[in-house]
């Protein structure tokens, strides 16, 4: 049963306020104005050995402005929930774009700030797909489940201690801008993981091993049946960790890989889904982390991978950690092509760069991540899809002699331009003609961005597609962060570079 927006956001006074707002922006001469209260709620839980070891609970509450006047930005934020507060910092918002348009015309540019035009969204409300918010479920229940999954692991021979979090957010949005458009929003989203350790007492050794299970935009019934099997994960973990301990170091050279989905949601994150970020494409993130070698003038051209590869940005995906129903511009929610059969064929965009580089319409990707934080350009859910008649992985296991099968993200490595890029993971398990055959550890593989997903031979079915993703994506200057899932099928490569870990640390 589809929920609705919690009362006691409703009953803030949203619609007085930004009526308050925005009528002194008109009033001062903006040609755009737009108005944004938020309460984004963030509670989190950590458990040592089956102990609480640490807690939060906090709530952000506040409203912005952005207005554009003289062709030049402006915003400002505030905290006093009155009219009087919401038409001052208006008149702020409105001010510093006078002061910004100065130093424009005092740096020779005469570039103007131009907004792509959006349909008018009136009265328009949208709640994410959850069953219960995990803001309802009591405290000591959370804590409670946490213990007993990691009394579990604590159990089990050769696990010496046992990690738990769960982090939680309910984020409340609404908006009203110039043109008429109004919305109201409400996302609940939680991530929750487990990692148990390994410490041989003679050699003081140590390794650990984490779930897989993704963060989701879901409620708590994903840790109570819905959507993981939790069980079967936590019962496999102490096998699994010990034996990557007893685990071979693996023998560096060319192999070819089967990527489970666990692992590659991260390698599409960074060198697909960061890079295809058009105002990163131009350079307005230069000075922060980065550009991207998938520049503007190979839109169209540009041979990302092979013909095997189709990557969609998506705003509705169901239980995505960036859906929406409407962006933070009040564009409306879309799915759209950045790669088709290979080729470049598309970016995210705001409203602002798609004027400014020529398309008709945002595709919906501005987001602050506060109230008091200007809306950026951020990532959309960036999927690779599966291949509708595609192996199961255990087919794509079977078409590789030599190979390893690497499953779960661990720590990463790309640069500037995202381009050259190096990955680890949570086990690696060796490939001998077309069965596994035991893992393997200090392994992590190395390529450049088109030359990976060029070596992509096989794609699997949808059975093997997995919603992968992460919380903390950051971007920008004062930094954001903003959550973020990425959908992908297992795929094999052919050829890719396997470094030693522990031999490139020596050296």
């Amino acid at each position: 049963m589809p929920h609705e927006v919690d009362q006691s956001f409703l009953a803030l006074p949203l619609r007085a306020l930004a009526d308050a707002a925005l009528a002194r922006a008109r009033a001062l001469g903006a040609e755009h104005a737009d108005f944004r209260l938020e309460r984004v709620r963030s509670a989190d839980w950590r458990l040592r050995d089956a102990r609480v070891a640490g807690s939060s609970d906090t709530t952000d509450l506040g409203f912005a402005v952005r207005v554009v006047h003289g062709g030049a930005w402006g915003f400002a934020s505030g905290v006093d929930l009155t009219m009087d507060a919401a038409a001052k910092v208006a008149s702020q918002a409105v001010a510093m774009a006078k002061l910004s348009a100065k130093v424009i015309a005092a740096a020779g540019s005469d570039e103007r700030v131009e907004l792509a035009d959006e349909p008018v969204h009136a009265d328009r409300t949208w709640v994410s797909s959850y069953e219960v918010n995990p803001f309802d479920v009591p405290d000591a229940e959370k804590t409670a489940l946490l213990a007993e999954w990691s009394s579990r692991l604590l159990a089990a021979q050769g696990v010496s201690h046992a990690d738990a979090a769960l982090m939680t957010v309910q984020e409340n949005k609404f908006y009203a801008d110039s043109a008429g458009t109004t919305t109201t929003q409400q996302r609940v989203r939680l991530h929750t993981s487990l990692t148990a350790v390994a410490v041989d007492p003679e050699s003081g050794e140590f390794d650990s091993m984490r779930t897989l299970a993704p963060p989701v935009g879901r409620g708590w019934e994903y840790l109570t049946g819905t959507g993981w099997d939790w069980d079967a994960e936590l019962a496999g973990i102490p096998e699994l960790l010990a034996e990557k301990m007893r685990a071979p170091s693996v023998e560096a050279g060319a192999y070819d890989l089967v990527v489970d989905p666990s692992n590659l949601w991260l390698t599409i994150h960074e060198s697909i889904g960061h890079a295809t970020e058009l105002d990163r494409a131009l350079g307005y993130e230069a000075a922060y982390a980065g550009t991207s070698f998938a520049t503007f003038d190979q839109l169209g051209t540009l041979k990302y991978g092979s013909p095997l590869m189709n990557v969609t940005g998506d705003r509705t995906a169901e239980h995505g950690l960036a859906t929406v129903g409407f962006d933070d511009e009040g564009v409306a929610a879309q799915s759209w092509d950045l790669v088709r059969d290979g080729v470049l064929t598309g970016y995210q965009l705001d409203r602002r760069i798609a004027r400014l580089t020529g398309f008709e319409r945002s595709n919906g990707c501005a987001f602050a991540d506060s109230p008091g934080h200007v809306p950026v350009q951020r990532m959309a859910n960036v999927s690779l899809r599966p291949d509708p008649a595609g192996p199961g992985t255990e087919g794509l296991i079977g078409g590789v002699e030599r190979g390893i099968y690497v499953v779960g993200d661990r720590s990463w490595s790309i640069d500037m331009q995202r381009y050259n890029f190096q990955f680890t993971g949570q086990r690696f398990f060796r490939i001998e003609n077309g069965r596994l055959a035991g893992q393997l550890k200090d392994v992590a593989y190395q390529a450049t961005t088109t030359d990976f997903w060029g070596s992509m031979e096989a794609v699997g079915g949808p059975e093997t597609y997995v919603l992968g993703g992460a919380f903390n994506c950051g971007k920008a200057q004062p930094g954001q962060v903003a959550a973020v899932s990425h959908g992908c099928p297992s795929a094999l490569f052919r050829g890719v570079s396997i470094l030693n870990t522990t031999q490139e640390a020596g050296r």
